[in-house]
């Protein structure tokens, strides 16, 4: 089939790269135009649009999908079908019909849970064992349309958004590829999703990322591998922001919500509201890489009793 592809971060990548060396031609991929992005804000393209250039394939990257001049442009590819993974707009019927079969997503969680733009940050800030994979065919709604495929993921006690993210990619790829070849082949009906366990996965802020030491060590280490790599959990030290990686519960700690009980090479001990700890392996201060927490106390005066805002 003639496929076109929308999508716009790393997480598409692994997809897109799957449909080209598959039987399906790829004839253009829809992504966002350059944005600021990094520490300095520079101006740059997405990991797809880089991509998909790298391999001279044809791109489109309105600032909004839609009008007549976008259509005329999607049209004049003749896909067969548009395949749309982590794209980020919601798109309109009109836009969603130019394929003869139509428009399908690869979401990141089992639907109906999870709906919207954060399902992996969304599903281990709230401490979800499992998460999985959904291909649906589109409607007008957000993530709301009927299943084609779903396949279940464990995830890791100690598993990040971004080590989740990457095996997601990856198995949404392959999954992908089987959806594509049994549309082609005229073999799957889609089944409309369950009206129960509906629940929104909103984008997150940076705001949601600053930590509240008066919460269980459970959620604060849940809360910090959420927010990893980015924007990463954070703190105040002495007024500057600490970002805060690789959080682990340790036993029953004697200190307030936020005190420091332990410096070792092993990390940081911080007491939590529960009266446990979490130890804290990787630090990022203010301005400064991504570090051992070992590496970080050899250049900052950190002790016990400290409290950390």
């Amino acid at each position: 089939m003639r496929v076109l592809f929308w999508g716009s971060p790393e997480f598409a990548v692994k997809p897109l790269e799957a449909i080209l060396a598959s039987s399906h031609r790829v004839v253009g991929v829809v992504c966002h135009p350059d944005r600021p992005r990094g520490r300095g804000r520079k101006v740059s393209a997405g990991e797809v649009k880089m991509f998909a250039g790298s391999r001279g394939l044809t791109l489109l990257h309105p600032e909004i999908p839609r009008g007549e001049e976008f259509l005329s442009e999607l049209r004049s590819l003749k896909p067969d079908i548009s395949v749309v993974v982590a794209y980020g707009h919601i798109l309109r019927p009109e836009v969603l019909c130019v394929p003869c079969h139509g428009s399908i997503n690869l979401h990141a969680s089992l639907l109906p849970a999870y709906r919207g733009a954060a399902p992996i940050q969304r599903a281990i800030a709230a401490g979800e064992r499992s998460t999985g994979l959904t291909v649906i065919r589109m409607d007008e709604g957000m993530d709301t349309g009927p299943i084609l495929a779903r396949r279940r993921v464990g995830i890791g006690p100690e598993e990040t958004a971004g080590e989740l993210a990457g095996r997601l990619s990856e198995l949404g790829a392959r999954l992908l590829v089987e959806v594509l070849d049994q549309i082609a082949d005229k073999g799957l009906e889609p089944v409309s999703q369950p009206q129960e366990g509906v629940s929104y996965a909103p984008k997150t802020s940076p705001e949601e990322a600053r930590l509240d030491w008066n919460l269980p060590a459970h959620k604060i280490s849940c809360l910090v591998r959420a927010f990893d790599p980015a924007p990463g959990a954070y703190c105040f030290r002495s007024g500057s922001i600490l970002k805060l990686f690789r959080a682990v519960p340790q036993e029953r700690q004697a200190g307030k919500p936020g005190e420091i009980v332990a410096c070792s090479q092993k990390g940081v001990v911080v007491s939590c509201g529960d009266s446990r700890g979490v130890l804290v392996r990787e630090i990022q201060a203010q301005g400064k890489k991504r570090m051992a927490a070992c590496d970080y106390l050899c250049g900052a005066r950190m002790e016990p009793g400290e409290v950390l805002d």
